[in-house]
């Protein structure tokens, strides 16, 4: 199937949580479904249980798993790249507190030959005042320590409480233990994978169940890294984010401005406010607007124009 390359949106998909709200049908007019607690929506997703489906286009209807194994190449730039897409990009709706958990690194996967690593991002969208993240261990915080305040429920009393606000951007790489704090709306940008092993819930009741949410000790035990000093401070404005997994520039646009997007480079684009258009000599024109992610591909050429005061995160491999 020979087509001209465009910027492609995608279908969001819903995820009920425990500790999600509306905040995102508030703040970008997403069509949550009605009378659920909605703590993510995966805006760009490949993995077994979830992958996302374009919504513009030629491609409109293809799941980005059968997108990547037709036009891998065009998309990524990398030749015979048929996936799984390298990136999974949420937004989050914290009402309440997220459980005190962590992320395997590889090595952790390897040695317990399960689960998948994810190095993570947080850019804060909105926050309620007051409102924090729960981002690493205190210096000097042993395993045995972690392990007695575990069983006393104390644990998250060991992670450095950070006080949060709009516009930063927090880097969380796997083996952190980690908590969202209630109030926040997140963007989320990680490494492909849905591993997450808790420690502790808050002690609360899942209403759907009646009892509370399984943990992972052992699992998580395992991945933290014990040892590590974890970068506190946030990054507010340009690269935001210059890891191995990937890279997150920070750009903002007044109306009337433009912004060239030269071929080769396969790019995600998160709208975060404003809007404007994609245009090129060759593929249709793709209006955006906040809230919504755009996968670039690789092999496209056109220029984003501003029609509204917008800040968007551009990722990058």
């Amino acid at each position: 199937m020979q087509i001209n390359y465009y910027p492609i949106t995608f279908e969001p998909i819903f995820q009920q949580r425990i500790w999600g709200g509306r905040r995102l049908a508030e703040l970008f007019g997403k069509a949550l479904p009605d009378d659920v607690p909605i703590g993510e929506s995966w805006e760009l997703a490949d993995l077994p249980n979830g992958r996302s489906v374009a919504a513009n286009g030629p491609l409109a209807g293809q799941t980005l798993t059968a997108i990547l194994q037709q036009h891998g190449h065009a998309v990524t730039g990398k030749p015979n790249f048929t996936g799984p897409f390298p990136l999974l990009i949420k937004l989050l709706d914290a009402e309440e507190v997220l459980s005190v958990q962590v992320h395997p690194d590889a090595e952790a996967c390897r040695t317990m030959g399960k689960g998948e690593p994810k190095t993570e991002c947080w850019y804060i969208v909105d926050a309620r005042p007051g409102a924090v993240i729960y981002k690493g261990l205190k210096p000097g915080t042993t395993r045995d320590a972690f392990v007695e305040a575990i069983h006393d429920g104390t644990c998250a009393e060991l992670l450095n409480r950070v006080p949060v606000e709009v516009g930063q951007c927090h880097f969380l790489p796997s083996g952190m233990c980690h908590a969202i704090g209630a109030g926040l709306v997140i963007a989320e940008i990680q490494q492909p994978s849905d591993t997450t092993y808790r420690v502790f819930d808050w002690n609360r009741i899942d209403k759907a169940t009646g009892r509370p949410r399984q943990l992972h000790i052992d699992e998580a035990l395992h991945s933290i890294r014990f040892d590590d000093d974890p970068p506190l401070a946030p990054t507010t404005v340009g690269r935001l984010v210059d890891a191995a997994e990937f890279k997150v520039d920070k750009g903002h646009q007044t109306p009337g401005c433009e912004a060239l997007l030269k071929a080769g480079t396969m790019r995600v684009l998160l709208i975060l406010t404003g809007s404007g258009t994609i245009v090129s000599e060759t593929a249709e024109t793709v209006d955006f607007s906040a809230g919504q992610t755009l996968l670039i591909p690789a092999a496209y050429e056109g220029v984003l124009q501003f029609k509204r005061d917008c800040e968007y995160l551009t990722v990058t491999l």
